[in-house]
């Protein structure tokens, strides 16, 4: 599991090949990742928005951002957690994430980035 705290808002993040999904001999891998967000502050917070750089082992980069996450703009309260899993096709067996989500204190409505840890996507059959 990978991960990253800032400003009180701790992010893990553990990925999965989905083998069962994937198509190697059309060059298609998925993969899952789950995440889990806890809110170590002492303000509730609310996810507003999400930022994701996406590489692949043939250099590609993809950059995806949107609001909230799974249609969700959760709100987390001090020692709160949110958890929501999602995934990502890449064309390589062999890729990594990161990014961050903007963050909103209701106390003073001042936004900022938690960032989230990178991790690799590597699927089960490639030899470390």
């Amino acid at each position: 599991m990978n991960v990253k705290t800032t400003d009180g808002i701790t992010i893990r993040v553990k990925a999965f090949y989905e083998e069962g999904v994937s198509k190697p001999q059309n060059k298609y891998f998925a993969f899952s990742y789950g995440v889990e967000i806890e809110n170590n502050s002492s303000y509730d917070v609310q996810l507003l928005s999400r930022y994701w750089i996406i590489k692949d082992s043939n250099l590609t980069i993809r950059e995806v951002e949107g609001e909230g996450v799974i249609g969700e703009q959760p709100i987390i309260k001090p020692d709160g957690l949110h958890h929501y899993s999602s995934w990502v096709p890449l064309h390589t067996t062999v890729g990594k994430m990161a990014g961050y989500y903007k963050m909103k204190r209701l106390l003073d409505g001042s936004v900022f980035k938690a960032y989230i840890p990178e991790f690799h996507l590597v699927a089960d059959f490639v030899n470390n």
